[in-house]
């Protein structure tokens, strides 16, 4: 598997129905720049669909990748290591914040299992089905993956996005499930714009106290060290520095690109995901929606290289798809104005006869 391909698949959304769009909102009964970033919102899901107007969005649904990582042995993390069980298990109670958020929209939440290092009789076997491995190794001093695993995971990925697209989903929160997962990312986003450990390195979405901070960018730092020697190869990378649940992601946001449909990415995980399918098809992210910020130093990093600007800054930091979805009825309310408000009268021309007032109409100024 060569990731590059994806370059000669991926199409960007439709350019000339952006203009029509864009010329309908001119002719809308709301002043043109009224609703904010809401018109550039509903004129790239118009690009998005190939439809002016633009189809409201009716099966959204939120897919979280849920992986261990081994580097959380270190005490990198908030939680301990090979814990992102009682995470899945969290959503699948919906006792988790996105799993209240996901009851309350009426929006269906599916969990896949790409490298949770639990037994799997401990989870629903429509989750772990798809397990790549149990677990992922410890990037500081192994690889995260062999090659071949890589290369499953990422076909996941392209397989999950396939059902989703196959089933009428219209538009994807991206995000997941992972313990270690935040370093994974970090190391990502650094090897792949060229920065040190310490600029990445953030406190992970369970929050992390000093010392922990110092370990995790020691982490980073020397999983840099075996990343950057493979950088021109994007499947060698996320073997070598990733994890099963990264690279399904970076598999499935490739993939939905080709199928055309849109994501919204949550955190810092998703971002470095992000980041590394732009490196294989530069015109992969505009399809793609930056939900929140995550007050992660890689995220923002990440986003900025792909001049993706995020829809909320709320100070959530929860990860777990939490923020994007709390950006979706945004997205919605976008596409509802765009197909919904209705086009304003034309005002009929005026005979000259009316247009011009007669001489003996036309009043002397005063005299003053």
């Amino acid at each position: 598997m060569n990731l590059d391909d994806f370059s000669d698949l991926i199409e960007r959304p439709d350019g000339g129905v952006r203009r029509d769009a864009e010329e309908r909102r001119e002719r809308l009964i709301v002043p043109p720049g009224a609703l904010g970033r809401l018109d550039e919102l509903g004129e790239w899901l118009s690009a998005a669909q190939q439809s002016v107007p633009v189809r409201a969005l009716s099966q959204p649904r939120v897919v979280l990748f849920a992986g261990d990582h081994g580097v959380a042995e270190l005490g990198v993390s908030g939680r301990a290591a090979g814990t992102t069980q009682e995470l899945v298990r969290a959503a699948l109670d919906g006792a988790s914040p996105v799993a209240v958020l996901a009851r309350r929209f009426s929006v269906p939440l599916r969990i896949v299992d790409a490298g949770v290092d639990c037994d799997p009789e401990l989870l629903p076997e429509s989750v772990v089905r798809h397990r790549v491995r149990r677990g992922s190794g410890r990037i500081d001093i192994e690889d995260a993956l062999t090659a071949e695993e890589a290369e499953r995971a990422v076909r996941l990925g392209m397989a999950i996005a396939d059902e989703e697209a196959d089933s009428g989903t219209d538009l994807v929160v991206l995000g997941d499930l992972s313990v270690g997962g935040t370093t994974a990312a970090a190391t990502l986003v650094a090897a792949l714009c060229g920065t040190d450990a310490s600029v990445v390195t953030g406190r992970g979405g369970a929050g992390i106290d000093d010392l922990a901070w110092m370990r995790k960018c020691a982490a980073i730092r020397d999983a840099l060290r075996r990343a950057r020697p493979v950088l021109g190869d994007q499947l060698e990378l996320l073997a070598t520095v990733g994890g099963a649940d990264l690279a399904a992601m970076t598999g499935f946001l490739l993939q939905s690109a080709v199928r055309r449909m849109p994501v919204v990415l949550d955190g810092v995980v998703a971002a470095a995901c992000a980041l590394v399918a732009q490196r294989a098809a530069f015109r992969a992210p505009d399809w793609w929606l930056a939900g929140q910020v995550s007050g992660e130093p890689a995220q923002s990093k990440a986003l900025d290289r792909m001049a993706l600007t995020p829809l909320l800054d709320h100070g959530v930091t929860v990860g777990e798809g939490t923020g994007a979805l709390l950006a979706l009825p945004l997205v919605q309310a976008a596409a509802a104005f765009a197909a919904e408000l209705p086009e304003r009268t034309p005002v009929a021309a005026a005979d000259d006869d009316e247009a011009t007032p007669a001489e003996d109409d036309v009043k002397a100024p005063d005299a003053t």
